[in-house]
């Protein structure tokens, strides 16, 4: 099966018959997805005057995305999105109002990360319904490749746009603006989302989740594989997103930082729409430690620059395999996780990268302190290029994915007619 997304499949996908509904309001709830965590973060500081208090506060938010993503996914998969997503909705618009308040009353920094902890867990997972949606709406086929192609491209958009639009509101007379505007957006977009008619038409096939453990998703190997390249590019990329504005400061010009982070990611976006009609390499098991390694061994360059102009260049050719990535571990998503479980399959992804972007970003700013941006830069490379090697060496657990599961249902259908007897 060809696994190209050619032109004429992102059309066909993108006016699949009740794709339009769920596809604008998606859009809306997710623009602003990269840019409250780091909206907050600007606000605690502007407000506090404490980078600490607002490390600790972002670092709140992002550990409540990481549990909440998963959690949705699985209720998502359990009972449909409409219903999670309206309490969801409801519980961040209470979340994001109780931090605005904490902040402007100056309360305690455990308070604030308390809350920032409780707003990243009700954070309506759009983006995880979204792209389990196409599974419903098309077809295995290079139109569904070129879905799944399309929600990695647009995510990356938004993270292009995100910090810029924080800094923006940010510099506002209001401090919070960011925080709220985006709030509102994800609040709307998901509330439309979840009132589509074709998401209300969503009805879970409890059938499918028979041979479901405990570990939901990550009951199959593959799919802790594929959790496992997850979190190796998001450690990768924390390192690097701490280390480029260090870099920028360094130099003397510490607002570029933004805007150097921001190159990478127009020739991640870029390269990964020609990525997606020729996928290389073609088999998945070895797509997810190749692109993996390869994107590693490209972060090694960033190191070598010694002016802004040269890491803005290296950052150029870096990014040409980030949005890559993301396609392909939402593709490698169909082939090893188990049926009825792909809201939380892809809810383990956003964990996973949400882990290793903390893990990363942390250690990054302890390298950076102590000998500087470029050993951040060959950190990032080393980590990556070992979270690689456990991939590689895991490979076959994606190869023989699909063997596993069939494997895994037929002994389910021999319980359940032992069962019967």
């Amino acid at each position: 099966m060809s696994q190209n997304a050619s032109v004429a499949a992102y059309r066909e996908a993108l006016t699949a018959p009740g794709a339009r509904g769920p596809v604008l309001t998606s859009l809306l709830a997710r623009l602003p997805v990269a840019m409250v965590g780091i909206a907050l973060l600007f606000y605690v500081q502007r407000v506090s005057g404490s980078y600490a208090a607002a490390g600790l506060v972002s670092a709140g938010a992002l550990v409540g995305v990481a549990f909440g993503s998963v959690v949705q996914g699985r209720l998502v998969d359990r009972i449909g999105p409409t219903r999670v997503l309206l309490v969801a909705s409801a519980l961040f618009s209470a979340m994001v109002t109780a931090e605005i308040v904490a902040i402007e009353s100056h309360a305690p920094v455990w308070l604030l990360t308390v809350l920032a902890l409780a707003l990243g867990t009700s954070q309506p997972m759009v983006g995880s319904a979204s792209r389990s949606l196409w599974t419903r709406l098309l077809p295995p086929g290079p139109a569904r490749q070129a879905a799944y192609s399309y929600e990695a491209i647009s995510m990356e958009v938004f993270f292009i746009l995100g910090p810029g639009l924080a800094g923006l509101f940010t510099a506002l007379p209001w401090a919070g603006t960011g925080v709220l505007l985006g709030a509102v957006c994800e609040v709307v977009g998901a509330t439309g989302f979840a009132l589509t008619r074709t998401v209300r038409a969503w009805r879970p096939r409890r059938d499918e989740r028979a041979g479901v453990g405990v570990l939901g998703a990550l009951s199959t190997p593959g799919m802790r594989t594929v959790a496992i390249a997850a979190l190796g590019f998001g450690v990768t990329i924390g390192f690097v997103e701490v280390a480029v504005p260090a870099a920028a400061t360094q130099a003397g010009h510490g607002a570029l930082g933004g805007v150097l982070l921001s190159i990478w990611s127009v020739s991640s976006v870029i390269f990964g729409v020609l990525y997606g009609t020729r996928p290389w390499p073609r088999p998945m098991y070895l797509r997810l430690p190749v692109l993996l390694g390869g994107f590693s061994v490209l972060v090694t360059l960033l190191s070598i620059p010694t002016t802004l102009v040269g890491l803005a260049v290296a950052l150029f050719v870096v990014g040409t395999l980030i949005t890559p990535q993301a396609m392909t571990h939402s593709a490698a998503i169909e082939e090893v996780a188990l049926p009825g479980t792909a809201t939380e399959a892809f809810g383990w992804v956003i964990t996973s990268v949400t882990v290793g972007l903390a893990f990363g970003q942390s250690l990054s700013g302890q390298l950076v302190e102590l000998f500087g941006p470029p050993a951040a830069f060959l950190a990032s490379a080393t980590f990556g290029l070992l979270i690689a090697s456990v991939v590689w060496l895991r490979r076959h657990t994606v190869r023989d994915g699909r063997q596993w599961m069939e494997n895994a249902a037929s002994c389910t259908r021999d319980e359940v007619e032992l069962a019967g007897r």
